[in-house]
């Protein structure tokens, strides 16, 4: 089994804490979002979409993150022993879902200083061109991407786009901290794929240090985040990257190559 996948990517890190939760082994892939490594000729043609993660097991892909989830969770079910495992909880699938209709990219961006995210912007649409020249029959979908990205930077620009996307969040926190006030975790006392799909939104919170507005407001989530650190599947997913002094070399090395790839012109 194959995981193409980035630290920055959201989506892979609810799919790697999923994962290592699982105690299912697979090779990993790195592919970097922000220097455009989605849009290499390779990974496109696997992935039209450009978007992480993409699992892989055999000639079965997947590129939905939900998808992706439920076939974890069926593997683990049927390597312990379940010869026909059933359809993951309701419950739980409910919480998935939830958190999934939230989609993180206005709301990070909103939260980035303007004069990085829009140069990262730019290299990337250049990134995009550059690859439309060398692989002209995949031009079609390379140039959906380069309008999705002009598109991006509209949206930015519309408070309204921002303001939902920021109560959409809020709604997801105050519920979970309802329901956390009941129970140690999302759905009851143990760890379950609903809590692999939270966690990694309120290390986003974190990253983007909105931690005192977000998650410490909420004594609940407050609590529940001091727990889910100490778990041995966060730290390989997330804290190895971003906690601490970590978060600065992770960011740094790949702002540097932004850098550099834009002064040489080479995309």
């Amino acid at each position: 089994m194959q995981l193409y996948h980035h630290p920055y990517s959201l989506d892979s890190q609810k799919v790697r804490l999923a994962l290592e939760e699982k105690n299912i082994d697979y090779t990993s892939f790195h592919v970097n979002p922000i220097t455009g490594k989605n849009y290499d000729s390779s990974f496109f043609r696997k992935n039209p979409s450009a978007k992480l993660p993409v699992f892989q097991n055999g000639s079965h892909i997947l590129y939905d993150t939900i998808e992706i989830i439920q076939y974890i969770d069926r593997i683990a079910a049927v390597s312990s022993g379940i010869d026909k495992p059933t359809l993951i909880n309701r419950e739980v699938l409910e919480w998935i879902n939830k958190i999934q209709e939230w989609n993180p990219k206005f709301f990070t961006l909103s939260h980035v200083p303007s004069k990085h995210h829009l140069f990262v912007s730019k290299f990337l649409r250049r990134v995009i061109i550059a690859r439309m020249a060398e692989c002209p029959e995949l031009a079609s979908a390379y140039h959906r991407k380069l309008k999705e990205a002009y598109e991006t930077e509209d949206k930015l620009k519309d408070t309204e786009v921002l303001r939902r996307s920021e109560k959409h969040l809020e709604k997801i926190l105050d519920e979970a901290d309802s329901k956390l006030g009941e129970t140690t975790y999302l759905i009851g006392e143990e760890f379950t794929l609903a809590d692999a799909a939270f966690v990694p939104l309120l290390s986003r919170l974190v990253l983007l240090k909105l931690e005192e507005e977000y998650i410490n407001s909420r004594p609940n989530v407050a609590e529940y985040w001091n727990v889910v650190k100490g778990r041995p599947s966060y730290e390989k997913v997330i804290g190895k990257y971003f906690h601490g002094w970590r978060r600065h070399k992770t960011l740094l090395k790949t702002w540097c190559f932004v850098q550099i790839r834009s002064l040489l012109k080479q995309y």
